[in-house]
């Protein structure tokens, strides 16, 4: 007996391919009420979601997080004096 995935974890499975997934396409496809809020999640979750503006509206992208968000991640969560010194 296999397990059912969540939303949630759907939702990260189809961004995890790298393609972006439009706002609608969450909206339709997951029936999710508020698409902008299960991306809210997983980025609480230390994920790197990227919104984009495309000719089909917004879209969405799981990405490589940056050095200056690495940073700014640090600096929230352990304090300036522990920040990186370039």
């Amino acid at each position: 007996m296999s397990k059912k995935l969540t939303k949630k974890e759907k939702v990260f499975n189809l961004l995890s391919k790298g393609k972006n997934v439009t706002w609608k396409t969450l909206r339709t496809r997951f029936d999710l009420n508020s698409p902008t809020a299960m991306i809210h999640t997983l980025r609480k979750e230390g994920h790197a979601i990227y919104r984009n503006m495309t000719p089909s509206g917004v879209a969405f992208r799981l990405g490589t997080p940056t050095k200056s968000m690495i940073a700014a991640g640090i600096v929230a969560v352990l304090g300036a004096d522990q920040a990186y010194k370039s």
